[in-house]
């Protein structure tokens, strides 16, 4: 297992109550209350967080690799992230879809993109080898 050398960001949130409960960040900046997916309560569930977590970590992940091909990325770039709930020999999983779209940049240009964001993102890190993740071009 790979080591953190320097310590970059911290993020701290108190949670309690579980999916029908609520989350709030140690600065205040997240206050969330959780329900469970796919319920009609008010409120979030924690495959919609991570989803946009990650969806946004990757869109970092892709102007870094853009930066070193000194190439601009366009203002309205964005990441559909799906990421679904399951079961599996009564065990749950997760699995992930992230659908990239990069309008005015030729394909094979967005693919390698893509690509080397999924190799440095570190959510893409973290679910490497451990759920089922499925990258496409919009």
């Amino acid at each position: 297992m790979t080591q953190v050398d320097k310590v970059l960001y911290t993020a701290r949130t108190h949670t309690s109550g579980g999916r029908d409960g609520a989350s709030r960040s140690d600065d205040g900046q997240l206050d969330v209350k959780l329900s469970p997916p796919g319920s009609a309560q008010p409120g979030t569930n924690p495959e919609q967080l991570f989803a946009a977590g990650w969806s946004a970590c990757f869109i970092g992940a892709i102007g870094i690799a853009a930066g070193k091909r000194k190439l601009r990325l366009p203002t309205d770039l964005s990441v559909l992230a799906e990421v679904d709930l399951g079961t599996t020999d009564g065990a749950y999983l997760l699995q992930a879809r992230l659908k990239v779209n990069v309008p005015g940049i030729e394909r094979e240009l967005a693919n390698a993109l893509v690509e080397e964001a999924h190799q440095t993102c570190p959510y893409s890190k973290a679910t490497r080898g451990n759920i089922n993740v499925e990258l496409t071009i919009a």
